[in-house]
């Protein structure tokens, strides 16, 4: 046997490897005399009532060692462990009491909080939809998944289970409020937002982060001084608040004064515990950094905050995943499958999608505030549906095959009207949505890298204006370690995987766009800060929509941007935007090597 077994497991538990990480699951349940153990665990249940630590660990350890499968000791063993800080050894022995009893509510909750503050939402996403299948009237699992789908950028769903937390506890809780406030302002409804904050404060006027999302709204909603004054509420209460100094921090940069925002979040990381910043506040100085000319000590900190991120979070590019998803995705998308496969009729009751397709941070959300500042044109922002119905193609089309693959049912005649099954079942979630009007005859998605799924759009709506936004690759990759994607299989954790992924992204856009006909218009960051008024009665045009000079003006477009770019889109175009790469040379230059195809076929240059 291997000596590993011996030792004790490295996740800090206390346990002997075998009987820990090393557990083989299958045996568990068996591998000890478990029932022999109840006296001894009903010992340290009393111990660890009592406080006495010490006494409950050696009586866990004890247990597990001939009954590795006892949840209970291990529930006893995962409270001790996470007191003493021992973050790693807590997670290892919460994971395994969810394994052995996957029905466990509270360990099953306990898990997906926890996973969410490390920012593994996907993980955490898997954990809180079964807690609510545990228990679906549940406040607190609900409130729990509301929280993980409004950090996953999923708010209308995170409104849903708040509102059911609401509706379940039939009482106004403050918190409740409050997480229901961030998932409506996260959506751009302001007004009903800011009455919720004023409720939540009105009833318990000292809850800090309540005042802290206010103040971020506001700030979001262009008013400086209203957040502000949410801001010195905060100071009066608890001074000197490194929080609160973060998010002043970028009220000082909304107003151009850089060095007193970097100052600020400077001082802030002097008041945090571990003496330094988060990793978002950390591509922030990185942003001020780099508005403030000094390029070289800004992609450091862009370079921290990446490092910091991949710490708590451990989300990394599954270059393996990738590679399998996008040789699947070539593979299917051929030209004489595609010339075969039916499509799914055009439905004329009522507005029409326009698909703006692009990288993250490559001009999309300046393309769409563009086009919704039209008023025949409705934002749909961030629609989540076109990967979801990938998700569900196997199953509404019956197949045993995965995506895309399964999409050959399509010649089936049980399943020939399959892309019109999709298309309604796209439309109706539209609606459900509410952000259509009575006199819009479209509506934007841009959901980042939808372009990913490009033949399945061309399938489902193959009428439907395609709007590609390109930018100069390099100051793609320049966006990309400057902020946090989720998008992309977290490609944006690093430099190269960015690259990588962008580079497959831009590939299979090709080979889709030589398989099939697309109604696709390519559009340029560049030419429409360059020509604006060109562009956009090109876009116009193509759309089938009459020019409107209010889509010149689309920093006036009221509307909240939900994206890193938002604040950026209250301002007139600029052009300090291109290349921007120019400024961090020879930090790219690992890249440079991997984008150059790309870049000489998109008509780009390296400086």
């Amino acid at each position: 046997m291997n000596d590993t077994a011996f030792q004790p497991c490295a996740c800090g538990s206390g346990l002997r490897y075998e009987r820990c990480c090393g557990l083989d699951f299958t045996d568990a349940q068996h591998a000890g005399a478990s029932r022999q153990m109840t006296p001894m665990l009903e010992q340290a249940l009393r111990a660890h009532r009592h406080g006495e630590a010490n006494e409950a660990e050696r009586l866990c350890l004890a247990v597990l060692e001939s009954a590795p499968g006892q949840t209970g000791a291990l529930s006893v063993l995962y409270e001790i462990r996470q007191a003493q800080g021992r973050n790693e050894a807590a997670e290892a022995l919460l994971r395994r009491v969810v394994a052995l009893d996957p029905n466990n509510f509270l360990a099953t909750n306990e898990l997906a909080l926890r996973l969410l503050a490390q920012g593994k939402l996907t993980e955490a996403e898997q954990h809180a939809r079964n807690a609510i299948r545990i228990a679906p009237e549940n406040p607190q699992a609900h409130n729990l998944m509301g929280m993980i789908m409004t950090e996953s950028q999923r708010p209308m769903i995170g409104e849903f289970h708040y509102r059911r937390v609401l509706e379940l506890t039939g009482t106004r809780q403050p918190i409740i409020l409050a997480n229901l406030a961030w998932s409506l302002k996260n959506q751009g409804r302001m007004a009903e937002a800011r009455a919720l904050y004023e409720e939540s404060t009105a009833a318990a006027p000292e809850v800090k982060q309540t005042l802290l999302g206010w103040a971020r709204l506001e700030e979001a909603d262009r008013d400086i001084a209203a957040a502000a004054e949410k801001l010195d509420r905060i100071d009066r209460i608890w001074p000197d608040d490194p929080a609160a100094m973060t998010v002043r921090a970028v009220l000082l940069a909304r107003e151009k004064r850089f060095e007193e925002a970097l100052a600020m979040l400077n001082n802030a990381a002097a008041l945090m515990p571990e003496k330094c910043l988060g990793s978002e506040e950390t591509l922030e100085k990185g942003r001020l950094l780099d508005a403030m000319g000094r390029y070289d000590e800004a992609y450091a900190a862009f370079d921290e905050g990446k490092l910091i991120a991949r710490k708590l979070s451990g989300n990394t590019y599954p270059e393996a995943t990738a590679a399998a998803m996008f040789g699947k995705l070539t593979g299917f998308f051929i030209a004489g499958r595609m010339q075969s496969l039916p499509r799914a009729a055009r439905r004329t009751d009522g507005a029409q999608p326009i698909f703006i397709l692009g990288f993250p941070r490559s001009g999309t959300t300046l393309v769409e505030q563009t086009l919704s500042a039209h008023p025949r044109i409705a934002a749909g922002d961030e629609l989540p549906l076109i990967e979801e119905i990938a998700g569900i193609v196997p199953r509404l089309l019956n197949s045993p095959l995965g995506y895309p693959d399964a999409l050959a049912e399509l010649w089936m005649g049980d399943q020939c009207a399959g892309l019109d099954i999709l298309r309604d079942f796209y439309l109706h979630k539209v609606r459900r949505l509410g952000i259509l009007g009575p006199r819009d005859a479209w509506f934007t998605d841009k959901m980042p890298l939808n372009e990913t799924h490009l033949g399945l759009i061309g399938l489902i709506f193959p009428q439907a204006p395609l709007i590609h936004v390109i930018r100069h690759p390099l100051d793609v990759m320049v966006s990309a370690i400057s902020n946090h994607f989720s998008h992309g299989l977290y490609c944006a954790s690093t430099l190269e995987t960015a690259a990588r992924h962008y580079v497959r992204v831009m590939d299979l856009v090709e080979h889709t766009r030589a398989a099939m006909p697309l109604s696709y218009l390519p559009v340029r960051y560049e030419d429409m800060v360059a020509d604006q008024e060109r562009v956009v009665r090109l876009m116009l045009d193509f759309i089938g929509a009459r020019f409107d000079k209010r889509c010149l003006r689309f920093h006036e477009n009221t509307r909240y941007a939900r994206t890193a770019s938002y604040a950026q889109v209250t301002e007139k175009l600029y052009q300090r935007a291109r290349n921007r790469y120019r400024n961090y040379r020879s930090h790219l230059e690992p890249v440079i090597p991997i984008l150059q195809p790309t870049i000489e076929r998109l008509g780009y240059k390296v400086d």
